[in-house]
């Protein structure tokens, strides 16, 4: 079940800016494409394109017996060679492995904005936390199955969840109501400030026979921008306080990476019953500026 009402949207700019191309460019923007590197140095990425998703063969590279390549992906899926049609065979082209490791290849997301240029042997890692990689829903408990760039995360959630609440300021108090209620149960609020957006998220979970709460902060923004704030979450009640600070988590990681490494405010049910009143918990919520950010 999701808390919510309607949102504004104040502007916010992604910061990111594309990295400086160095050594050979790669051709390709998006699903392939074609010409050669600045001041006439040959493309050589361009021979690693795959005939049939024109993403790129790296090692292990296999070849038919007339020396076509195809990517590892591919393989699998074909019967006989994309290119002259004869059949497919486990002969490993050891020339093309030790070229591949020294061109420097473009990110699969280029086209979207990155400018790295890669080893294959760092292609992986780096795509994994590409901050030019497509963004998901950010809200929980919907199934949405939405992505996108971070530019059209908050029209996305103005449009199709336009329910949730939005509230400005630096300081608020997060309501969560019924906590009672059986079962998962998300809880969801917007704050503003900053000229930035935050998604803050109430979890609760059933574990080992019992009910555990989760809260965390999340900023509709890359991991870079993060770095510049810090938020300070507080229960209050009956003689009792109950404290966490930490950097917002960026939409990339979502909420379930928060909750998995434990790097969120967790509770009971015993601990939300102290500080919760006719069933309903109020969280203050404290977005600062981290000075030299």
């Amino acid at each position: 079940m999701i808390k919510m009402e309607k949102m504004e949207m104040p502007s916010m700019m992604n910061s990111v800016c594309p990295m400086t191309p160095m050594g050979v460019k790669g051709r390709r923007s998006g699903g392939g494409g074609g010409g050669g590197g600045g001041g006439g140095t040959p493309d050589l990425a361009s021979f690693f394109e795959c005939p049939v998703c024109f993403d790129y063969v790296l090692p292990p590279i296999f070849q038919c017996s007339a020396g076509h390549l195809v990517c590892s992906a591919c393989r699998p899926k074909l019967t006989c060679c994309p290119t002259c049609r004869g059949p497919l065979a486990d002969i490993r082209n050891l020339a093309m492995e030790k070229v591949a490791g020294t061109v420097l290849f473009p990110c699969k997301y280029s086209s979207n904005g990155c400018g790295s240029l890669l080893l294959h042997t760092e292609k992986p890692d780096h795509e994994d936390a590409c901050e030019h990689r497509p963004y998901f829903c950010p809200c929980p408990g919907t199934n949405c199955k939405w992505q996108g760039t971070l530019e059209q995360v908050m029209p996305h959630l103005l449009i199709q969840h336009k329910s949730i609440t939005t509230l400005q300021g630096e300081d608020i108090v997060f309501l969560a109501t019924d906590i009672n209620l059986p079962g998962a149960v998300d809880w969801v609020m917007m704050q503003s400030c900053f000229g930035c957006n935050f998604m803050l998220v109430l979890e609760k979970q059933e574990k080992n026979g019992g009910e555990q709460f989760f809260a965390i902060v999340q900023l509709i923004g890359s991991r870079k921008q993060t770095e510049k704030f810090a938020y300070r979450l507080e229960l209050n009640g009956h003689r009792r306080r109950l404290i966490w600070e930490a950097t917002p988590h960026t939409i990339h990681d979502g909420v379930s990476s928060a909750i998995l490494n434990s790097d969120c405010l967790f509770f009971d049910t015993n601990t939300a019953k102290l500080f919760s009143e006719n069933g309903n918990l109020g969280i203050n919520v404290t977005i600062s500026m981290v000075c030299g950010k």
